[in-house]
């Protein structure tokens, strides 16, 4: 496996995805973290790694990138090896046509990890990072410490609503079937971009994203077409991942979980999906807080996940690496 640099190498990462280029980051973050590429099997994936301490990877959901963590990352490079990830399919990793079932997706995390020399990890993971982290958790269970999930129900896991469900939960989850649609939603989504995707984080969201923040997601997907194929491709996906975990279901995950629910989305409905799957499950709900904990609630997300991830309270003293 080959990792290369920001800074040097032929495959160093150059696009808007990467350090250098990623709008309104927080104040000092290139001194602390890096763009780089590593190729892991059929697929060059993007990470962003800095601080020190044992290893956190961190996996963005739907329609985001790591980018999604930026306002956490420092803080918790005070105490932690910190790696945000651009799965396949997403920002500056490559747009291969298949592997999106979350066994893969697991698989390619876990790759990535220990090529960045990291054979045991904690994880936290929003929405479809919230699958692929059950997945890993059940796929590779010597390989993760602590799991952090946040905002997602887990297909072939949490039970599924009706056809027929209220408006409420019409609303929050028409997306599920417009993105399995075979090529129609691209055709349907080209040129609209703003529109799709905007609706989505308008709607979720009980805090709106900065406008920066939206329209750096917004170009990422509408400047390459094979983006915009790869962000459906994880729905597209769903049939294997579905048939995934009804095997994973037998068995139940023993290690710590954390889930987070955001107060005025999902709420408890989190908990009460892991705890389907696994016994030690701790929950959280940040009050006003919609479907995007991370960038509406960061510092409440970031004092719920400092209590999970490190749960004796010790830390370094200010001034480590990731201090502002």
């Amino acid at each position: 496996m080959m990792v290369t640099n920001a800074a040097s190498g032929p495959s160093a990462p150059e696009g808007r995805g990467c350090v250098s280029r990623a709008p309104g980051l927080p104040e000092g973050f290139a001194r602390t973290f890096t763009s780089r590429h590593v190729d892991v099997g059929d697929v060059r994936l993007h990470a962003v790694t800095g601080g020190e301490g044992p290893a956190l990877l961190l996996h963005a959901g739907w329609p985001q990138a790591w980018y999604a963590w930026r306002l956490l990352m420092p803080a918790l490079a005070r105490d932690f090896r910190v790696v945000a990830l651009d799965p396949r399919g997403v920002g500056e990793s490559g747009k291969p046509v298949d592997g999106y079932d979350t066994g893969t997706l697991a698989s390619d995390a876990v790759a990535l990890m220990a090529a960045l020399g990291h054979e045991r990890f904690s994880m936290v993971g929003h929405d479809v990072g919230m699958w692929v982290g059950y997945a890993l958790a059940a796929d590779h269970p010597g390989r993760i410490d602590r799991l952090a999930v946040a905002e997602a129900a887990i297909p072939g896991l949490s039970p599924s609503p009706p056809l027929h469900s209220s408006r409420e939960t019409n609303d929050r989850l028409w997306h599920f079937a417009f993105n399995r649609l075979s090529g129609l939603n691209e055709d349907l989504v080209r040129g609209r971009e703003d529109l799709f995707f905007g609706h989505q984080f308008a709607t979720k969201a009980a805090k709106p994203l900065p406008d920066h923040a939206v329209r750096h997601y917004v170009d990422t997907l509408a400047e390459d077409p094979a983006a915009l194929r790869s962000s459906f491709e994880f729905y597209r996906a769903l049939d294997t991942t579905v048939a995934q975990n009804e095997r994973r279901r037998a068995r139940r995950l023993e290690l710590p979980v954390l889930a987070i629910g955001g107060g005025e989305n999902l709420g408890e409905g989190v908990g009460a999906t892991m705890r389907l799957a696994a016994d030690d499950v701790e929950t959280a709900v940040i009050p006003g807080c919609g479907h995007y904990p991370a960038e509406e609630t960061p510092d409440e997300m970031l004092t719920v996940l400092r209590s999970f991830l490190m749960p004796d309270g010790l830390s370094r003293p200010p001034g480590g690496p990731g201090a502002r």
